[in-house]
């Protein structure tokens, strides 16, 4: 009985060096922080330029366009990029962009 005993304690023992040991091929495993998520709403909404900044389609221009002069229009059909101030919050909200 002493003979199974210790066989499940040495058993025990590797099962716990096998789990507490890091994986070498994961990445993951060496990080200690979770991974941020990307605010759903922004990243619909906003694309993330090389230089830093973002852009983004203005609203508006899509339907009820009748009553709307061309040059609102006009206006309306420019892409929109964001102020210093926007793009600190949007690093923040999208941080893998």
């Amino acid at each position: 009985m002493t003979r199974i005993m210790f066989s499940f304690t040495l058993l025990s023992a590797t099962r716990q060096l096998i789990v507490s040991s890091p994986r070498l091929f994961s990445s993951s495993a060496t990080l200690g922080y979770p991974k941020l998520k990307t605010h759903s709403g922004s990243k619909k909404r906003w694309r993330a330029l090389a230089s830093g900044v973002f852009k983004r389609a203005h609203a508006g221009h899509s339907h009820l366009n009748v009553s709307k002069r061309p040059g609102r229009k006009n206006r309306l059909s420019l892409t929109a990029y964001s102020a210093p101030s926007q793009t600190a919050k949007l690093k923040k909200l999208m941080p893998y962009s």
